[in-house]
């Protein structure tokens, strides 16, 4: 049976922590009532997130839908770029949530499946007129979220669970001072250094 699959990702552009793929596997079936009210997870508050995480999570458990969250690491991010990272994200997930060649698959803004997805189509905005999509950036939003809030126990000199490692004025002003930890994307601070 073809299923829909929705993919989007969260934290592209973080000066630290890894990026986080999110892929939705519906049925062709599945009762479409589930998503009335979600949006965009950037359009969320981070307590609407955890809502939507905390159905998306009971409704796989029912068995009625399907998903997962690749995290890919600021080494692999610095080591061959944030594309590559990001297709890997989405070649991970494809394989947890067991994806179907025949599925078809949304995806959010510029990003594209690997092509034996023959069905596959990228949705600029997608985010906001998918749902599939939504429910997918929901998922990495809260998985690298809840991430950085542990990481920032870690380092709690940077504030990660603050700006969730983003370029805010109070992250840089941590990196100037304490230099970068383990977890900052080499790559991004020379950019950020080079802007300065």
């Amino acid at each position: 049976m073809t299923c829909l699959v929705g993919i989007d990702e969260a934290g592209r552009g973080p000066l630290a922590g890894p990026v986080a793929v999110g892929a939705v596997r519906v049925g062709a079936n599945f009762n479409k009532k589930f998503f009335k009210g979600i949006k965009d997870s950037k359009k969320l508050s981070a307590e609407d997130r955890e809502l939507w995480y905390g159905l998306a999570l009971e409704a796989k458990k029912g068995g009625e839908l399907d998903f997962a969250v690749s995290l890919v690491s600021e080494k692999v991010i610095d080591k061959h770029g944030i594309s590559f990272a990001i297709r890997l994200g989405i070649k991970r997930c494809l394989e947890k949530i067991h994806a179907s060649k025949s599925d078809q698959v949304f995806l959010d803004g510029a990003l594209h499946a690997p092509k034996e997805f023959s069905r596959q189509l990228t949705v600029i905005r997608g985010d906001e007129k998918i749902p599939v999509i939504s429910l997918a950036s929901v998922c990495a939003k809260v998985t690298r979220d809840r991430y950085m809030v542990k990481l920032s126990k870690k380092y709690p000199e940077y504030g990660f669970h603050i700006h969730k490692g983003y370029g805010t004025r109070l992250h840089r002003e941590a990196i100037q001072k304490h230099g970068p930890s383990d977890s900052h994307r080499r790559t991004f601070l020379r950019n950020l250094n080079s802007h300065q």
